[in-house]
C-alpha cells in the first residue's frame, strides 16, 4: 500500500515531535543508532518530493549513504537559487529569508508547517537560557516581526517574549535604526521595579549600545537574574568584533556575570540552534537532533581539533534539507562545537547548482 505525502509527512512530524518533546521536559538524547536510522529516512524522503536537493545529490553519486555522515550537504547558497523544499513552496507556514550576500539576492527557507520550528526554539531557549524558568522582560534588539516579518530571529524572539516573557516585551530596533533613547529609559524603569530582564541582540547591536551607553555615560545594575542572549554576527561592514572583549564589556556596562551571557548560533537555513554550554570558554552544544561534522575541502569528516568547514544534519529540517554544507569554521571538541569564523573570501557554493538542477517549482 502506497503512503500518501501527507501522511508520510505528519508521521515524520509526528516523531520528531516526539524526540524534540522528550528532550524538552525530560533531557532524554538520541542514541547515534537512533539518529542515524531517523537521518537516512528522512534523506530518502527528500530525496522523493526535493526534486532540487535529489538533483545535487544526483551529480555527486550520493543518493544511497550507508550513514548520515554520508548525506550531502546542499551549499547554504543554494537557498538564494532554488526553492529547496518537499512542498509548494505557496503553501508554506513559514518563510524566512537569509541577508542578501550574493549578488545582493537574500535565500528563502520555506517551512511547511509552524510546528517543528515552534517546538525547537522553545526547547532549546529553555534548555540554555531559561534553565532557572525565569520569566523576564525581553529588550529585542533584533530585527521586529511587524517590520521584517521575514526574519526568523524576529520570529523566535516575538515567540520567546510571548510564551515565557512578562508580557511587557519591546523591539529597539526600527528600520535598523538603534532607539537608543528608549532602550536606556526602559532598561532603568526596569531596574526602578527590580524585574529581570534579557536582553536579545545581534553582536553589533550591542556594539551600538554599547558606543551609545559611552556617549552617555550610562552603566547600568541589572537586577538579579538578568541575562543577555548575543546571536553573533561578529564580522560586520566597517568594523570588525572580538567576541571576548564585547562580553567583557557587557559584563562591565550592565554587572553581569560572565554565565549571564550566552550565544546564540543559528542560520536562517537551518531550524535547530547552538548555545553556549559553558561559558566564557566558547564551547556549543546543540539539542539531540542537530548534529555537525567539520569537514575538509573533499567533505571528509576530520578528526577532534581540526579546523574545517561546517556541515550540519538537522533532522527538524523535515521540509527543506536536512544537511546544510555552510562556510562558517570550526573545529569539534570533547567539550563542544568551537566557532571560528568564515572562510575568507568564500565563494557563493550554490551556484555548482545550474538553472536546470535549481529549477523552482511551476
Amino acid at each position: 500500500m502506497t503512503i500518501s505525502y501527507q501522511a508520510e509527512s505528519q508521521a515524520l512530524d509526528a516523531e520528531i515531535l516526539g524526540i524534540i518533546d522528550a528532550w524538552h521536559r525530560r533531557g532524554e538524547m538520541l542514541s547515534d543508532g537512533a539518529f542515524n536510522d531517523l537521518a537516512l529516512r528522512l534523506f530518502a524522503y527528500q530525496l522523493r518530493y526535493n526534486a532540487p536537493y535529489a538533483r545535487y545529490c544526483e551529480r555527486l553519486g550520493l543518493t544511497s549513504p550507508p550513514t548520515w555522515e554520508q548525506i550531502p550537504g546542499v551549499p547554504a547558497a543554494a537557498f538564494k537559487e532554488a526553492a529547496l523544499t518537499t512542498f509548494d513552496p505557496h503553501e508554506a507556514a513559514l518563510t524566512f529569508e537569509t541577508s542578501g550576500t550574493t549578488r545582493g539576492v537574500g535565500g528563502l527557507h520555506y517551512m511547511e508547517t509552524a510546528a517543528l520550528y515552534d517546538a525547537v526554539l522553545l526547547a532549546g531557549f529553555d534548555r540554555f537560557v531559561l534553565a532557572d524558568g525565569a520569566r523576564l522582560r525581553y529588550f529585542n534588539l533584533v530585527p521586529n516581526p511587524a517590520e521584517r516579518e521575514r526574519s526568523s530571529l524576529g520570529y523566535m524572539m516575538a515567540r520567546v517574549a510571548k510564551e515565557r516573557g512578562d508580557g511587557r516585551a519591546k523591539w529597539y530596533l526600527r528600520n535598523d535604526e538603534l532607539l537608543a533613547g528608549e532602550f536606556e529609559a526602559d532598561l532603568t524603569e526596569a531596574i526602578q521595579e527590580q524585574e529581570p530582564v534579557c536582553v536579545a541582540a545581534t553582536a553589533f547591536a550591542l556594539v551600538n549600545v554599547l558606543d551609545a551607553m559611552d556617549a552617555h555615560g550610562s552603566r547600568f545594575v541589572l537586577p538579579s537574574g538578568s541575562r543577555v542572549m548575543e546571536t553573533g554576527g561578529f564580522k560586520g561592514r566597517t568594523r570588525q568584533i572580538d567576541r571576548e572583549e564585547l562580553h567583557a564589556k557587557l559584563r562591565d556596562r550592565f554587572t553581569l556575570s560572565a554565565h549571564a551571557i550566552i550565544s546564540e548560533y543559528g542560520m536562517t537555513e537551518l531550524t535547530s540552534q547552538y548555545y553556549d554550554v559553558a561559558p566564557p570558554a566558547g564551547y556549543k552544544a546543540s539539542p539531540p537532533w542537530l548534529r555537525t561534522r567539520v569537514v575538509a575541502p573533499d567533505r571528509a569528516t576530520l578528526p577532534n581539533g581540526e579546523l574545517g568547514a561546517l556541515l550540519h544534519v538537522d533532522l527538524a529540517n523535515r521540509s527543506s534539507c536536512i544537511a546544510i554544507q555552510t562556510e562558517d569554521l570550526g573545529l569539534q571538541a570533547a567539550e563542544g562545537l568551537v566557532l571560528l569564523g568564515r572562510e575568507v573570501d568564500a565563494p557563493p557554493r550554490g551556484c555548482s547548482l545550474d538553472a536546470e538542477e535549481v529549477t523552482a517549482w511551476g
